[in-house]
């Protein structure tokens, strides 16, 4: 990739740096900095697995609203499926704030993993990755995940209101 070089190496931090004591301090930076990208990846295991818990619970209410409620969804009880309703909005909610959090958690963690890039030898993920990803900006170039993750939860509520609305009036 064109350009990678250019945001990639670090200018104020070459060979001499990594002579005699400053091995040690480099080093501390070094595991420091591993350890922080080490976090940032399980931050984002955990956000896969907050989504896959989410996507089983919702079709798990699902599917109970509509066993309670009865084959003929028209002929089913309104309660059960405004008690159905709710359930499922609340879990909307529960889980969007849940990934923005998790955003704003690896921003951070990102933001700290960038100011360690500038006492190592390469701009690695700060400057070089997300450079060359767009930082985000342009949608053609690379969609941040999380932002996508957000709207899922929005898309299934408007989705529930849609069908509580299609089968109880």
């Amino acid at each position: 990739m064109t350009g990678i070089d250019d945001t990639l190496w670090n200018e104020g931090v070459s060979p001499s740096d990594y002579a005699y004591a400053a091995d040690n301090y480099q080093g501390a930076i070094l595991e420091q900095y591993k350890l922080c990208v080490e976090m940032a990846d399980r931050v984002s295991s955990r956000r896969n697995l907050t989504n896959t818990f989410f996507l089983t619970f919702n079709t798990a209410v699902v599917a109970v609203v509509v066993t309670v409620s009865g084959v003929n969804w028209r002929g089913g009880s309104v309660w059960v499926l405004l008690a159905g309703l709710v359930i499922l909005l609340t879990q909307c909610l529960a889980w969007f704030v849940m990934m923005r959090s998790y955003r704003q958690l690896n921003a951070a963690k990102y933001a700290v993993i960038g100011a360690l890039e500038r006492k190592l030898p390469a701009f690695a993920y700060s400057d070089a990755e997300w450079g060359a990803l767009g930082e985000g900006r342009d949608w053609r170039r690379y969609v941040p995940l999380t932002y996508v993750e957000q709207g899922v939860p929005l898309i299934f509520s408007v989705a529930y209101i849609m069908g509580f609305v299609a089968t109880a009036f």
